[in-house]
């Protein structure tokens, strides 16, 4: 089960501004014990290719055993619904 534990995230980090639920999403893997093989999202462009080639919306997003978790809210949500 060590795969369990395991989490990708990408997130926002831009010179002159880091994504705040991007450093929640990041704290709360960490918090519930994740490895985490962390992307950084450093330019305004690379956000804005990854959201059009995942088509998605917003970042962070969060990867635990090759599927999709979502974003910061959904993580909370996923991580609730294993601690219960």
């Amino acid at each position: 089960m060590a795969d369990d534990k395991q989490a990708t995230l990408y997130r926002m980090v831009l010179p002159d501004h880091e994504c705040p639920f991007g450093r929640r999403a990041k704290e709360m893997l960490e918090a519930a014990g994740y490895t985490i093989d962390e992307h950084i999202l450093a330019t305004r462009e690379e956000v804005d290719a990854y959201k059009a080639n995942e088509s998605v919306a917003t970042t962070p997003q969060v990867f635990i055993g090759g599927e999709r978790v979502g974003g910061s809210d959904a993580l909370e949500a996923y991580l609730k619904e294993r601690a219960e």
